[in-house]
């Protein structure tokens, strides 16, 4: 059992490459599946952490792994996004985001290997939690705007609205203020470093 959350944040790894080539697919029934796989995916981050604090089987290892499998699904679900609407969501913000996360994930490797805790606020976890609400939403409307159901005309209603593109620069924002913020409250693991003594020189 305390092996599983790391498990769990391997599959997600996995899945993302999966759920990725699936959904560029022309044939709306792949996109449809690619959906219900990125759904499970984004399961997976809820229970492995969840176990993880139940039976105190986190370790610093699954502590790294758990945010890099959120990236690579969030990577992937971005990169998505422009074969939706490319005016909407285009491909440089997309690249903000994706040089963020590349960024704080580097900072991370930096802090693991220097034995110093990284800080980590409000801010990013909410940063987490709205791009993920709004990738399901617009992956699920990129599904619809293909269909022929009820649900499709007020799919592409929404689509042509411009809502979804404004909610993109809202998340882009988001992601960047998250991004700068994590930086500063973590600029310590800048100062320089003497690497035989492993202490910070001030």
């Amino acid at each position: 059992m305390h092996r599983l959350p790391n498990i769990l944040s391997t599959i997600r790894i996995i899945l993302a490459p999966i759920f990725l080539v699936l959904y560029v697919q022309d044939e709306v029934v792949w996109r449809a599946l690619s959906v219900g796989i990125f759904a499970v995916a984004v399961v997976t981050d809820f229970f492995d952490g969840y176990i993880a604090r139940l039976y105190e089987a986190q370790t610093s290892y699954g502590v790294f792994l758990d945010p890099l499998a959120d990236k690579f699904l969030t990577f992937a679900g971005f990169i998505c996004l422009p074969f939706i609407d490319a005016t909407q969501f285009p491909w440089w913000a997309i690249a903000i985001i994706v040089l963020r996360d590349v960024v704080v994930t580097t900072m991370r490797i930096v802090a693991d290997w220097r034995d110093i805790k990284m800080n980590t606020r409000l801010t990013a976890k909410i940063k987490t939690m709205s791009q993920m609400i709004f990738l399901y939403l617009v992956l699920l409307v990129g599904v619809f705007v293909s269909t022929d159901v009820w649900l499709s005309s007020y799919c592409v209603q929404l689509l042509q609205s411009g809502v979804l593109g404004w909610g993109m620069m809202v998340i882009v924002v988001l992601t960047l203020y998250s991004g700068i913020e994590y930086i500063y409250v973590n600029k310590n693991i800048f100062t320089k470093y003497d690497t035989k003594n492993k202490t910070d020189i001030r």
